[in-house]
């Protein structure tokens, strides 16, 4: 197997719009492939389902940035912030992974996230009753966007009119593509996102709420468990995680089903199935592309592939969840495929936290969007649609039509 780095083209628009063709010969050609990332990174891809599966729970394979041995990782973080920046529990291990996320778990529990169901129906309907009418949308913007923003803010206690200040900034620290991000740009969106973090901290404090910033304080405050970067890192991870991979999901969830008009039928016809969508549009075409990085501790061997100390491992979760060794026919949407143990969350002690409510807000926003949209189709061709650069896989936009219909949901 050649261990030349393949370059993963951004450049390329058909690529971006569907880089699951040279996935596959990516995983084809051999279990570990070095490659050149957005930015230019270079990364050791684990393109296989067990191989995968096995990397996600391996303690010689690190979350923390800090045993990274390419400077270009670190240099991609605000240049003051870095040691905030690190206390968070992604880029953590054991233990402070495991007290930290000990102290956000409780509410992420399925008990806790299925209580929030009526909300999340009421939010998407609101949304919804303002395009209903005019028989168009551009359902990123519109919906699939505003709707996780707005549960994530109010689990946290978020002013409304400061929503999408965060979501602007997260925005611009998280961009990725050919080339690496901007510092400046970085630098200054998080020294806003900091301040306006800062001030809301201050705020809870003053006044605390029946909400998850104002148990985080407590926790700090009164037990010491959390120093003021780490609640710092906390927020922030909260505030951008609670909803970006949400919007993806949500938008390229709708941007499939588009896609494959026998699939949308068959969920119109039988809305039960949509428990069963969310996961296989997870696998086919998820959120995070192409997967999740670990840095080596030590050498380590990878189906027989010697990884040096330092390297970036990216566990290929887009890739594997298309291994035709684990999933029948994987080049298929089919959103009634049962066994469906994909990664596009994760595995292990890292396994995404806010999975319960990724899953309902997916199920409630797709349903909704089917059952109040009528002879829902693009109002563009699938070729014109932008889709995101590098780490988050999802289009900026979805201009759709529909029949409208009466305002109200």
């Amino acid at each position: 197997m050649s261990q030349q780095p393949v370059l993963l083209p951004y450049a390329d628009p058909a690529f971006v719009a569907d880089p699951f063709p040279l996935y596959r010969r990516l995983r084809e050609d051999g279990p570990v492939r070095r490659a050149v990332l957005a930015g230019g990174l270079d990364a050791w891809l684990v393109t296989r389902y067990e191989d995968g599966l096995a990397a996600l729970s391996d303690p010689r394979l690190s979350s923390d940035i800090r045993d990274a041995s390419d400077p270009r990782l670190m240099e991609q973080l605000p240049q003051f912030e870095r040691e905030s920046m690190m206390s968070n529990m992604l880029r953590s291990d054991p233990p402070d992974h495991t007290r930290l996320r000990r102290l956000v778990s409780k509410a992420f529990t399925a008990r806790r996230v299925a209580e929030l169901e009526p909300r999340i129906q009421e939010i998407a309907d609101r949304l919804l009753d303002a395009v209903v009418p005019t028989g168009r949308a551009e359902l990123v913007a519109d919906f699939a966007l505003p709707l996780p923003v707005t549960v994530i803010s109010e689990m946290l206690g978020v002013p409304v009119d400061e929503r999408y200040d965060f979501q602007r900034w997260t925005d611009e620290m998280l961009a990725r593509g050919e080339r690496m991000p901007d510092p400046a740009v970085v630098n200054g969106a998080w020294q806003r996102m900091r301040a306006y973090v800062t001030k809301l901290l201050d705020a809870k404090r003053s006044r605390p709420g029946d909400d998850l910033l104002s148990a985080l304080i407590s926790a700090r405050d009164e037990g010491q468990r959390l120093n003021e970067d780490e609640l710092i890192a906390m927020t922030f991870l909260l505030l951008a995680a609670g909803y970006i991979t949400t919007v993806n999901l949500i938008g390229g969830g709708i941007a499939t089903l588009l896609a494959h008009p026998d699939q949308l039928a068959l969920l119109r016809d039988d809305p039960g199935l949509l428990p069963d969508a969310i996961e296989e549009f997870l696998r086919y075409d998820g959120p995070v592309s192409p997967g999740i990085a670990r840095f080596a501790r030590e050498d380590v061997e990878i189906a027989g592939v010697t990884i040096p100390r330092g390297a970036t491992v990216l566990i290929a979760s887009a890739i594997a969840d298309r291994d035709p060794a684990r999933f029948p026919d994987p080049d298929r949407l089919d959103v009634t495929r049962g066994d469906n143990g994909h990664l596009a969350f994760g595995h292990g002690i890292h396994y995404c936290l806010g999975a319960p409510l990724a899953r309902l807000e997916g199920r409630i926003a797709i349903g909704t969007a089917l059952r109040r949209l009528p002879d829902l189709a693009l109002a563009v061709p699938p070729t014109d649609l932008p889709w995101r650069l590098g780490g988050l896989r999802g289009p900026t936009r979805l201009p759709v039509m529909f029949t409208p219909g009466p305002g109200t949901g």
